[in-house]
């Protein structure tokens, strides 16, 4: 059995809570129950005026997070960079890194909503190009304690960057996407890919265009790192895990916003956003869709490992992100399949069992 670094992959579930602050610590609890049985990454999503679950300041969250756990390695993924100054976001991610003694991964992105874009004013069609300049400006910022800039979208003068990273030369980068351009550019920048939506055929068929690319570039080392995000519900037997987790699946992938998205998506969208809102649309047929895709594990401990060993095989993944909260499932459930998911579950891919 292939070893395989796992974590724990974090929506704030309550968005409409009246009491948002019960539901940031009821995340938080959950996180520490994850490290204690043996999550490596916990990574977080950013969405911006969307109801759609998701956390808009992650770097404040995740200061508290860094402050109360001691051995995760913490990120988002993604970081939105078109909603971002690229100077503040650079100061802000060294400084949780300097909190966090060194655990922060940088996951970027551009955006997938266009609904979110128009919100905020921000051209979606210029959202690559956008982040593009944003992380020349990051580099910039983490290799120089004081530069210059002159973008189409950014120029800047003698600034000066404090503090700086405490990972050097910077915190290791995740590139999070579903097109060929974001591949590329991964590839070429020599960045790991991650990714959270895809059926298997096709993740395999990308991370497969992704690993040619990346060995065109000559990069030093040996090989880079792909990560998956799966849902994931553990129960003591299949039956108890099926009857606790097809109710909350047949609501689909994004609930309603997701079969809104399937509904409006214009007839000139780019394929892959259109494969995504397929996905979407086909989530709300429930357990059979989602299984059958691979896009979760549900079973008892025994099921789930023997569903993720075959899936890694298949598409060759590094990291796995485990989703618990599957739509609007209780707090108490999903911290039952964590729990048995670390005790039960990551053990059998340790490098020990590996060997054996």
């Amino acid at each position: 059995m292939a070893t395989l670094d796992f974590g724990l992959f974090e929506t704030l579930p309550s968005v409409t809570n009246p009491q948002p602050a019960l539901a940031y610590d009821e995340l938080l609890s959950s996180i520490l129950v994850a490290e204690s049985v043996g999550y490596k990454y916990l990574f977080v999503i950013e969405h911006q005026s969307s109801p759609y679950p998701g956390i808009s300041a992650p770097n404040v969250f995740l200061a508290s997070v860094a402050r109360a756990t001691t051995t995760m390695r913490l990120g988002a993924m993604v970081y939105q960079l078109p909603f971002h100054h690229p100077v503040r976001l650079a100061q802000e991610i060294s400084t949780l890194d300097q909190l966090s003694r060194g655990r922060v991964d940088f996951g970027i992105g551009y955006g997938v909503a266009v609904e979110e874009f128009e919100s905020w004013g921000i051209d979606f069609a210029q959202r690559r190009a956008i982040g593009v300049e944003a992380m020349e400006i990051i580099k910039a910022a983490w290799a120089d304690r004081k530069f210059s800039y002159n973008g189409r979208y950014w120029q800047l003068n003698d600034v000066y960057v404090q503090p700086p990273p405490f990972q050097q030369p910077h915190p290791p980068l995740w590139m999070g996407g579903h097109s060929t351009a974001s591949f590329d550019y991964a590839a070429e920048h020599d960045i790991d890919l991650a990714q959270n939506i895809d059926v298997e055929p096709v993740i395999a068929e990308k991370f497969a265009y992704y690993h040619r690319e990346w060995k065109k570039y000559g990069h030093p080392r040996e090989r880079p790192r792909t990560m998956l995000v799966r849902h994931v519900h553990v129960a003591e037997t299949d039956e108890i895990a099926l009857a606790q987790a097809q109710p909350f699946m047949r609501e689909g992938l994004a609930g309603q916003r997701g079969v809104n998205l399937a509904r409006e998506v214009r007839p000139d969208a780019a394929p892959e956003r259109k494969e995504v809102a397929r996905i979407y649309s086909e989530s709300t047929k429930g357990y059979d869709f989602w299984v059958g895709e691979g896009l979760a594990f549900v079973g008892s401990p025994e099921t789930v490992i023997a569903a993720i060993e075959r899936q890694q095989k298949l598409i060759g993944y590094d990291v796995l992100l485990a989703h618990h909260h599957i739509t609007t499932m209780p707090d108490d459930l999903v911290n039952k399949s964590l729990k048995l998911f670390g005790e039960r579950v990551i053990p059998a891919f340790s490098a020990a069992a590996a060997i054996a």
